[in-house]
């Protein structure tokens, strides 16, 4: 009777019914879970690499096509040239301005802002509409700075400015100057010819001061062009 006692505890110890029989089939299944468990876990670092790789692409792509979005840095350099010295705006005697519909024209009056210049003859060949239309775009793309902004054609000569023109650039102010004058204004760093030749390939910018700061070169880019507005008016405190 006790041998039967003895032995029943070892034969169902034997046949998996003991207390420790199920322990091997749970450290099974724990073990697969903690498996799958990781195998999740494992993909979110590749998802932050990925997150990373993208993020300078994203910024460069940002700071090309919205430079208000500020990803551009602040040091880059001017597309424009820097006129150093700056270059005071004349005297309407130094300067005489008239309108279209021959008013004098105080430049004065635009104090204040920050005034986009071109100049060109009359007619406005395929060249001057480039221009007028650089500025132009340059101006409207600046969002809540637009109002901080002017536009100034000075023509260097007496002849009809093609209707299409007026139509295309109403808002810009168009004012007739004498070459001469205007060359020792916008081109004083060159000589005299160079001077006058300058005033129908250049674009420039006169600060709110009344100082003419910028200069673009002859075929500009429109979109740096645009790009140091912006830049401009994003660090300046006036105007």
């Amino acid at each position: 009777m006790i041998v039967n006692e003895i032995n029943r505890p070892a034969a169902a110890f034997e046949s998996g019914q003991g207390s420790r029989g199920p322990e091997p089939a749970n450290i099974t299944a724990t073990g697969k879970q903690a498996e799958a468990g990781a195998g999740k876990r494992s993909m979110w670092p590749l998802y932050a690499i990925v997150l990373m790789s993208l993020a300078p692409v994203l910024a460069a792509v940002l700071a090309y096509f919205l430079p208000q979005s500020g990803f551009r840095p602040d040091g880059y350099n001017n597309y424009g040239r820097i006129l150093d010295p700056q270059r005071p705006m004349p005297s309407a005697q130094a300067l005489p301005l008239t309108t279209l519909e021959g008013q004098p024209f105080q430049l004065d009056s635009l104090l204040g802002q920050w005034v986009l210049v071109s100049a060109d003859a009359a007619a406005c060949p395929e060249s001057c509409v480039r221009k007028l239309f650089i500025l132009r775009n340059s101006h409207a793309s600046q969002g809540k700075n637009v109002d901080r902004l002017e536009r100034v054609w000075f023509i260097t000569d007496n002849g009809q400015v093609p209707q299409q023109v007026l139509d295309a650039y109403v808002g810009t102010h168009m004012l007739r100057a004498q070459p001469t004058a205007l060359a020792g204004f916008l081109g004083a760093d060159r000589s005299s010819p160079e001077a006058l030749e300058a005033l129908h390939g250049h674009m420039w910018i006169i600060d709110p001061l009344g100082n003419l700061m910028m200069e673009f070169p002859p075929d500009a880019d429109p979109i740096e062009v645009r790009d140091d507005i912006v830049k401009l008016l994003k660090n300046s405190r006036i105007g």
